[in-house]
């Protein structure tokens, strides 16, 4: 990176507080990169104060020399990068501390200039000096990461379902759904999310803003949203195992629709009832969902899965191992077997051979000097770890190099979880 750069970290900081001035231009530039309106004052204020409470870091790339007259003045970042901590479930209800990266912009003017390489190439071995072996995106273009060791590790898509006549649903309600004030889920919301990301491997912990968002509390724009309902899912027990928060788009919308902002559900009656609830609104043919999984329950529980016009599948979390020992012993493995993994790194990171012993749910990991099963980028074993992408498949795409036949298949029980990774949580 050239010398006419400097790279500052520093935490997210509330309104009052020394710091605040130069987080508010942070996040102006922020904005800027993501082609966002002009966030007012107050929208920055309650922006900061989700990130003090999630402990961001924020790094910001500075103009050292003198700037062209006119030009944005130096205390506002040129290049800005975004940190947190947080759990991933990476398999069984096991979590892992995971370096989550966002806010990732570079103003165009200073592209071509090593920024963003030195601001993730610092992150990423710092994270791993403090002992987090994992990091973690949501990518706004695909083509950036992978050369920084990220890979694919859940997917996504957006729905659009038909709730007129033709929705019917093959499930007994086993608890009921009513409405509630939006507020609510302020402190319903983290409960059940709780549950649902201890269940749900490649999920990952909430954020603050989640709970404001769900409950209309900070709509995108940074105001309180009051179109926004909710409902909550009560199962046998009495207790709230579920809720759905969502708004209608208007009555010039058609088909008129109903767009779910957020449906949580711990248990497979919530989900399936919640959807009852919202094709039993009325005046309402259409409900839209931007986050449901690939892998969903709702096709194989309606009489018509047509009724569920969906787009193809988009990639959601990148996963980037930082340390493969730390990684791979975290997790449980359902099958024994020992498989001997050459793991290349373009920033050497981990790289190195590691052979990989599973009994009994657990394994040993070690670095050897011996022939490897497989030959593989830090991207491709992180697309595989939570058993959401194909080994078999990565090996037909010439991603993983099999030396020893069937190993791309024994890896592919091996990294098997108990049920679909997915991921409700974009950050």
């Amino acid at each position: 990176m050239s010398d006419d750069y400097e790279i500052r970290r520093f935490a997210a900081a509330v309104k009052g507080e020394p710091g605040y001035p130069e987080a508010e231009r942070w996040v102006t530039a922020v904005s800027f990169g993501f082609h966002e309106s002009t966030r007012t004052a107050e929208h920055v204020a309650k922006s900061l104060e989700t990130y003090r409470a999630d402990r961001r870091i924020l790094t910001g790339a500075y103009q050292k020399q003198d700037v062209a007259p006119r030009s944005l003045p130096a205390d506002v970042p040129v290049a800005t990068f975004g940190t947190l901590r947080k759990t991933l479930n990476i398999g069984f209800g096991r979590m892992l501390e995971t370096q989550l990266v966002t806010a990732v912009t570079v103003r165009t003017s200073h592209r071509r200039r090593g920024l963003l390489r030195r601001m993730m190439s610092e992150d990423l071995a710092l994270a791993k000096a403090e002992g987090v072996a994992m990091a973690a995106l949501t990518a706004s273009e695909g083509s950036i990461y992978g050369r920084f060791g990220y890979g694919v590790a859940t997917f996504e898509r957006t729905v659009k379902v038909d709730t007129t006549a033709r929705f019917r649903l093959n499930h007994q309600p086993v608890g009921s759904v009513d409405v509630a004030e939006p507020k609510v889920l302020l402190d319903v919301a983290p409960e059940v999310f709780d549950r649902v990301h201890r269940l749900t491997p490649g999920s990952i912990g909430r954020q603050e803003w989640y709970r404001q968002l769900a409950s209309g509390s900070i709509a995108r724009d940074g105001k309180e949203d009051p179109a926004v309902k909710v409902a909550l899912h009560y199962g046998p027990d009495g207790s709230v195992d579920g809720y759905v928060s969502y708004k209608f788009l208007g009555w010039d919308t058609e088909p008129h629709t109903m767009h779910v902002v957020d449906l949580v559900a711990a248990t497979h009656g919530a989900y399936l009832e919640l959807w009852q609830f919202l094709a039993a609104i009325d005046l309402v043919e259409r409900i839209t969902w931007e986050e449901a999984p690939l892998d969903d329950p709702l096709t194989f529980a309606l009489a018509d899965p047509r009724c569920i016009d969906s787009s193809d599948s988009r990639d959601m979390l990148w996963l980037r191992i930082l340390d493969v020992v730390q990684a791979l012993e975290a997790r449980h493995y359902p099958v024994n077997g020992r498989l001997v993994l050459e793991v290349l790194d373009p920033l050497g990171l981990t790289a190195g051979t590691f052979a990989l012993g599973a009994s009994g749910g657990e394994a040993a990991v070690e670095r050897v000097d011996s022939d490897p099963d497989l030959t593989l980028d830090v991207s491709a074993l992180s697309s595989i770890f939570l058993g959401a992408v194909c080994p078999v498949t990565l090996t037909a795409a010439g991603r993983i190099r099999e030396h020893r036949q069937g190993a791309s298949l024994q890896a592919r029980g091996l990294f098997a979880v108990e049920r679909a990774a997915h991921c409700l949580t974009h950050f």
